[in-house]
């Protein structure tokens, strides 16, 4: 197998590993706003809006560093496919995977800090709300339980 073939085959890997695990974090919708999730979890209004304003104030961040990421990744795809040599190659893979790492630190972040706002009783029943969800929502050609 050539460069060109394996840094393919290593960008497709780490871009499963990162939908995975990024995944894995979060419903992948606006939980708190949802009235069965806040039942579910007594959550309150006051708690519902301090979420929603962690949620509101790392978007604009996270988003400026998804299109760096695209555009990074875009840059790769292009050095690949042109054969460029394995140096620059290996310097915009790091880039891109500098940027990955910041993006996603972001995202715990921000995951960590809406956690922070239930209580701990809450935050156990989250786990749950979350294990059901996944359960619920996983795709039937998927056999590890993955999305």
């Amino acid at each position: 197998m050539g460069l060109g073939q394996r840094a393919g085959w290593l960008v497709i890997v780490f871009l499963l590993a990162v939908t995975a695990g990024a995944r894995a974090q979060s419903f992948g919708f606006p939980w708190w706003r949802d009235p069965q999730f806040q039942k579910d979890l007594s959550l309150s209004a006051d708690q519902s809006g301090r979420i929603d304003s962690v949620f509101q104030s790392s978007i604009p961040l996270l988003r400026q560093k998804r299109e760096e990421l695209d555009q990074q990744e875009a840059e790769l795809s292009r050095l690949i496919a042109a054969n460029a040599d394995e140096a620059v190659v290996v310097r915009q893979v790091d880039k891109v995977e500098g940027i990955r790492a910041n993006l996603n630190k972001h995202r715990t972040l921000m995951l960590l800090r809406m956690r922070q706002v239930l209580t701990p009783d809450q935050r156990v029943k989250l786990n749950k709300l979350y294990e059901q969800w996944q359960k619920d929502h996983k795709r039937p050609d998927n056999k590890q339980g993955r999305q």
